[in-house]
């Protein structure tokens, strides 16, 4: 009988920014030994959607390590400083940088890691109550055994129900720029979506409207282009504070909190719907441009013809409860990502908590199993942690928190009071 290899203290499964801050952060510590798993050949975010200039909505302070660690070899400031681009950043004066730079800068920090390991998709996830371990196996014959896991699986393209089955070569905007150059051959393109990726999207191909002369749609279920709200004041919602009031809350009342708060990091970079307005504005100069901004509708139907190459999509008037429909040769859809969880854990559900709704009843220092301290979830936890969960300015907090639950003592101080606002009474 093969041995079993001898446990870590931890295994992180996916490696996506919030994973890889964590990685980054326990590698210093010699009381932690973790092992990160990632089915990827190497580290990848979002590559899909590299648009020139694209940038992330959230200032470099946000990077893995930062908010944790100011002094980690792993920031993004050291990052510049090996690039030797340091001094460029700082002329630049730009605290936001491109989505191509930051993913540069997560590949940086993953090559100069111990603790993970790439191509290692996980088959299967087991518990054994005998030696209190989770035992993991991939698809490469690899077995790591962990008494603490902390998931990192990140939120796979959601694909509207409309959609489930749909022929033809519609794309996901997460895939946009293997497929831009088919896209831009056809006679129309439409849009579905209302967040910062359709608007990207959209600007990237108005940009080159009159080169290919298609026609392009954006359908948005949206009443109007929401802006991303980025005030102060609502910026403190990303708070040790508000992370308190809002998992204390009762769940109908999160539930409803959660609907209402996707605007405030779902919404459209301000900057970026002025510039869609001034190259509407331009490109109209000559004549009428071919495109067409729908809002308030929302996506009830498609259909694709083989013969013709086109999708038929049936869309409703929400304030006006009208139904019409739009043909189109090219479709992406810009509807964003939902979380799964992953079907390994099906062999240790009766280990982990959920609430009313069938989602993971997330604790407050983001354990998902019964004891309260030996899963861990990142992400995925907007009903629980409202916009903290997703925030990336928020990974390096979580992190903190996480491993001072790993160690069973603070490593990294973690802040508990930080904003001017009460939330509570």
């Amino acid at each position: 009988m093969t041995a079993l290899p001898e446990p870590h203290d931890f295994i992180g499964i996916g490696l996506g920014p919030f994973n890889l801050g964590l990685a980054c952060l326990t590698e210093p510590i010699d009381e932690l030994n973790g092992v990160f798993l990632e089915s990827k050949p190497d580290f990848e975010w979002h590559s899909g959607m590299f648009l020139e200039g694209a940038h992330l909505q959230t200032p470099f302070l946000s990077d893995l390590v930062t908010m944790a660690d100011p002094t980690s070899p792993y920031s993004f400031l050291n990052y510049l400083k090996e690039r030797g681009r340091l001094y460029s950043f700082y002329i630049r004066e730009n605290f936001y940088p491109l989505r191509t730079e930051y993913n540069d800068y997560c590949r940086w920090a993953a090559a100069g890691l111990s603790s993970i390991r790439f191509d290692e998709t996980v088959e299967s996830l087991t518990y054994d109550e005998g030696t209190a371990l989770y035992t993991v196996r991939t698809a490469v014959g690899s077995v790591f055994r962990a008494p603490r896991l902390v998931l990192g699986t990140g939120t796979p393209p959601y694909i509207p129900d409309a959609c489930q089955g749909l022929g033809g070569d519609y794309l996901h905007n997460s895939r946009y720029m293997e497929g831009k150059a088919a896209l831009q051959a056809k006679e129309s393109i439409t849009i579905v979506g209302s967040g910062q990726s359709a608007a990207e999207i959209y600007y990237d191909l108005l940009s080159e409207i009159d080169v290919h002369g298609y026609r392009l749609n954006w359908v948005t279920r949206s009443p109007r282009f929401f802006p991303l709200e980025y005030t102060k004041l609502t910026l403190e919602m990303t708070s040790p504070e508000y992370i308190d009031y809002f998992h204390a809350l009762p769940e109908e009342t999160r539930y409803r909190l959660e609907s209402g708060q996707k605007g405030l990091f779902k919404g459209i970079d301000g900057e970026l719907i002025d510039a869609i307005f001034d190259l509407l504005y331009q490109k109209n100069l000559p004549g009428p441009v071919p495109t067409r901004l729908l809002t308030n509708s929302s996506l009830d139907s498609a259909s694709y013809e083989e013969s013709s190459g086109t999708y038929t999509l049936g869309l409703h008037q929400e304030e006006q409860g009208k139904n019409y429909t739009l043909t189109t040769e090219g479709l992406i859809l810009a509807t964003g990502y939902r979380y799964r969880p992953p079907a390994f854990l099906e062999d240790i559900h009766d280990r982990l908590r959920r609430d009313s709704g069938g989602r993971f009843d997330v604790a407050r220092n983001y354990s998902i199993d019964t004891t309260g301290h030996g899963v861990f979830l990142q992400n995925a936890g907007t009903h629980t942690h409202s916009i903290t969960s997703p925030d990336l300015g928020m990974g390096a907090y979580r992190n903190a928190y996480i491993i001072g639950e790993l160690l069973g003592r603070e490593y990294y101080p973690v802040e508990k009071s930080i904003a001017f606002q009460e939330f509570a009474v």
